[in-house]
């Protein structure tokens, strides 16, 4: 059975060795921020849901108990949901490790980042937190304030009634004593039934929808759903009406349905796909068919693109000449629980690297071997050194790109090591003044490495969760290659929590 002391011998990071402490803690930062941004507790292509869990719940443990400061700036980076989620717990149950200093500049991370969060992953935090019998004086303030801020507590009643009554309750919030519209959300949440009739417009229909179907459509798409069959409704019909309710992806995911009810002459497109987050757009992309995606062309292509230049921002054509190389290998499939994800991430990157690039300055190379990117599929094996020897060619005029990007999980296997040795040899022998800079981002967290794989001693390497987050983590990059040191590390995370906790409140 696999335990903690068998994760640490197995190369969990040590504690600082004496006469290197900068050095040392400069890494186990680099470290976590890694695990931060690519690992969510799910199974992975070569490693499974408890093995992932395990490595990422000790890291966050050495990370706290070592670098407690660090770990709470770690809220104000680009980190994925789940880890903001860990930390903001660990924080709240630790409290008491804490300095008054160090749990006010606590308060205002975990107020800032409670704010991105998406509620459902909130309320589960706070359900987590009453199960935890964490309930003190500043968990208390910190769960009031987030309510408090929250634009209409009636729909967040009706949508996320176990989560919000689990969390008043464990507050002791005085839902009698508020003003409007609280005293009928606390009769709706502890004593439902007792009101003939609710005036917040939603919780009205929510009551209405037990016996009128014409209700039902008022109501937030995830629970309507639930009402639609209860009353046996024909599922056409409850889509029509449901739809001008509908969040952007709850219509993106009904689109086929409704496509198959779609009257002849009706639009074919409901969803405006430009306005999608890139890697989110990727996702759907990858999740259509051939057929699909070869007759959508120019709609995705120019949805891809459009995303792609919005999240390059002023960045747009400011690279130079850029090579990349992607990989959609077959383990950029993923798992069960993130299908496709690794090659979404490289789809993204290829269309945002190609907006960061010069004008006609960029260079996608696939481990495939494909030329259409809309096309794309995971298969085969990871051959990246040969593609790097590629992406390393000069490219018109007999100009060396300027920059190298590696989107890969980093599994190089055919010839195993190769990518390592090129990398190596060209840093060393063909370009020592780095005339190239070069970065390898990586989608896949590797538990037993506690880090993300990487390919080269000579190549900085960072996790990435979504393509949008890639010039930011090009900037980390920096430290990873030791071109910048132990202080401005700490400086850059200290800018990057004050810039973080500018518009936030205070616990």
């Amino acid at each position: 059975m696999t335990t903690p002391e068998a994760v640490a011998e197995a190369g969990a990071p040590a504690p600082p060795a004496a006469g290197a402490p900068d050095l040392v803690a400069a890494e186990d930062v680099l470290l976590f921020v890694n695990a931060a941004i690519t690992a969510t507790g799910q199974r992975e292509f070569r490693s499974d849901a408890a093995a992932q869990r395990l490595s990422l719940d000790f890291l966050h443990t050495y990370v706290r108990v070592n670098y407690r400061r660090v770990y709470a700036a770690s809220l104000a980076l680009d980190i994925n949901h789940h880890n903001a989620a860990l930390i903001v717990r660990a924080l709240l149950e630790t409290a008491g490790e804490a300095s008054d200093e160090e749990r006010r500049t606590e308060g205002r991370l975990i107020a800032a980042r409670l704010a991105l969060l998406p509620p459902p992953r909130v309320y589960r935090l706070f359900g987590e937190l009453r199960r935890a019998k964490v309930n003190n004086r500043r968990t208390r303030a910190i769960m009031r304030d987030w309510l408090a801020a929250r634009p209409d507590l009636g729909h967040d009643a009706v949508k996320y009634r176990a989560g919000l009554k689990a969390a008043a309750r464990h507050i002791h919030l005085r839902c009698r004593q508020e003003p409007e519209p609280l005293p009928e959300i606390g009769e709706f949440l502890f004593r439902p039934g007792r009101l003939h009739r609710y005036e917040h417009r939603m919780l009205d229909a929510w009551r209405r929808a037990h016996y009128e179907q014409g209700a039902v459509a008022e109501l937030p798409f995830s629970v309507a759903e639930g009402f639609a069959a209860r009353h046996g409704m024909k599922r056409e019909v409850f889509l029509k009406r449901a739809a001008p309710r509908m969040t952007r992806l709850e219509r993106l995911r009904t689109q086929e349905q409704r496509a198959a009810v779609r009257r002849p002459n009706s639009p074919s497109v409901e969803v405006d796909l430009t306005v999608m987050p890139l890697t989110r757009l990727a996702s759907y992309v990858l999740s259509l068919g051939f057929a699909q995606r070869a007759e959508r062309r120019t709609e995705l292509t120019g949805a891809l693109r459009a995303a792609a230049r919005r999240a390059a921002g002023t960045l747009a054509g400011s690279w130079g000449r850029v090579h990349a190389v992607l990989d959609d290998s077959f383990s950029s499939s993923g798992s069960g629980q993130k299908r496709r994800r690794p090659l979404a991430v490289a789809l993204a990157c290829h269309h945002l690297l190609e907006a960061l690039a010069a004008p006609g300055a960029y260079r996608g190379l696939w481990t495939s071997g494909a030329g259409d990117a809309l096309l794309v599929r995971p298969w085969g094996p990871t051959p990246l050194g040969v593609r790097i020897l590629d992406a390393l060619e000069p490219g018109p005029g007999g100009a060396a790109p300027d920059r190298l990007v590696i989107v890969s999980d980093g599994w190089d296997n055919a010839p195993a090591g190769l990518a390592g040795e090129v990398l190596r040899v060209w840093r060393q022998r063909l370009d020592p003044g780095g005339r190239t800079a070069a970065v390898h981002v990586n989608p896949v967290y590797d538990a037993d490495g506690f880090d993300v794989r990487r390919l080269a001693a000579g190549v900085a390497t960072a996790g990435i969760r979504d393509a949008e987050d890639l010039p930011a983590l090009v900037e980390i990059a920096r430290f990873a290659e030791g071109r910048a040191g132990t202080e401005e590390l700490y400086a850059y995370l200290d800018r990057q929590a004050a810039r973080f906790t500018g518009e936030g409140g205070t616990a």
